[in-house]
């Protein structure tokens, strides 16, 4: 049984160490600086588990825990500015390192630390976007011969919805917000490119409900770097019900709280509801040209809250943890295949679907 610390007890960190320590293949070690913790005191008793107080900025006590107990890979679901202390602690003990990470300088340093003669794999970007909608993308591409345009798109929302800004909050604020205001890569016309967020407005219809979606950052992961003079056009957006981009760019730029993260996160946190009760819709396109047809690829699905092991889970919770338990799971059990940084198209999608934990994609 290998010994895993995920780093981080929110609510996807704890669903994290729960799928884990349930599969009994893994001894899971999750740790936070709160020593009462609400969202562990919710898991109750389960096997292969401990609860951990560590500082995540105290690298010393955490390389300290490491080689106490053996930890033969660390998990990091903390938010993305606290990735990279976490990233020189597995990099400096030779672990293997995954995250959750959307931000797209934190991956830069994340695969700056990796030693090509270390056994040692990095994996970041594991969660939804990127991660998953990265791992469905290149399956579909792969089929195209010649590609031509790849649209990725993604939302996680509440089901009822209950203000003006038609959502509720279902994961990390910082990370909504990040990918609210920061650049946003893609290609147009065969060349990389940074869109602006919050543009690139377009209505969106799946199974007979509108949406929007629009620009933000993040959620194309590595895909542009991979893809690069291989495609005319590719783009990430996230979908959210009619009427939300109109009112987060007023708040973002009209009164300039991009400029003031804090107080934004404030109100968000203040005047948003968190809920349990959402959906997550995938969808991915792709064309090109197969066999000189002109042809088109979709893959579309909805994702809701289940019960695991009689406790209820969100769906933005189920596909975050469920990719990078996958991913774990997938490198911990066949590591002489992976090497050194490991970008989330490296895996496969049929692979992914068939793991123990990524079979929750498959029942949608």
């Amino acid at each position: 049984m290998q010994n895993i610390l995920v780093i981080g007890a929110g609510k996807i960190g704890s669903l994290i160490a729960f799928l884990l320590a349930h599969s009994d293949v893994y001894h899971v070690y999750l740790a936070d600086i709160q020593a009462d913790n609400p969202e562990v005191k919710r898991l109750g008793n389960i096997p292969n588990f401990n609860y951990v107080q560590l500082d995540a900025t105290d690298v010393t006590q955490i390389a300290a825990f490491i080689q106490e107990n053996k930890i033969a890979a660390i998990i990091s679901s903390l938010p993305y500015y606290c990735n990279i202390p976490i990233a020189k602690v597995a990099a400096e003990n030779h672990l293997h390192y995954f995250d959750l990470t959307e931000d797209v300088e934190t991956t830069k340093a994340v695969e700056s630390l990796v030693n090509t003669s270390s056994k040692s794999i990095f994996v970041p970007q594991c969660g939804l976007a990127p991660g998953f909608i990265s791992i469905v993308a290149n399956d579909l591409m792969r089929h195209f011969p010649q590609l031509d345009t790849v649209k990725l798109r993604v939302g996680a929302l509440p089901v009822n919805i209950s203000n003006a800004l038609q959502y509720s909050l279902t994961w990390s604020t910082d990370g909504l917000i990040n990918e609210y205001g920061n650049p946003c890569l893609a290609v147009l016309h065969g060349e990389p490119v940074s869109l602006q967020p919050l543009e690139g407005l377009e209505e969106i219809e799946i199974d007979g409900l509108q949406y929007e979606a629009f620009n933000t950052s993040g959620g194309i992961g590595s895909l542009v770097e991979t893809y690069a003079g291989k495609i005319k056009d590719m783009n990430y957006k996230t979908i959210r019900y009619p009427g939300h981009c109109e009112k987060i760019k007023f708040l973002m730029n009209d009164l300039r709280l991009n400029e003031d993260r804090q107080t934004l996160k404030h109100i968000f946190e203040h005047a948003i509801p968190k809920t349990f009760q959402d959906i997550v819709l995938v969808y991915v396109s792709v064309t090109g040209t197969i066999n000189n047809q002109y042809i088109e690829k979709n893959y579309v699905r909805k994702f809701y809250p289940q019960i695991k092991y009689d406790h209820h889970w969100s769906a933005i919770q189920l596909t975050t943890a469920s990719g990078i338990c996958a991913v774990l799971d997938m490198v911990m059990t066949n590591a002489d295949k992976y090497h050194g940084f490991v970008r989330q198209e490296d895996f496969s999608y049929d692979e992914l679907i068939a793991n123990r934990f990524g079979s929750y994609f498959a029942e949608g």
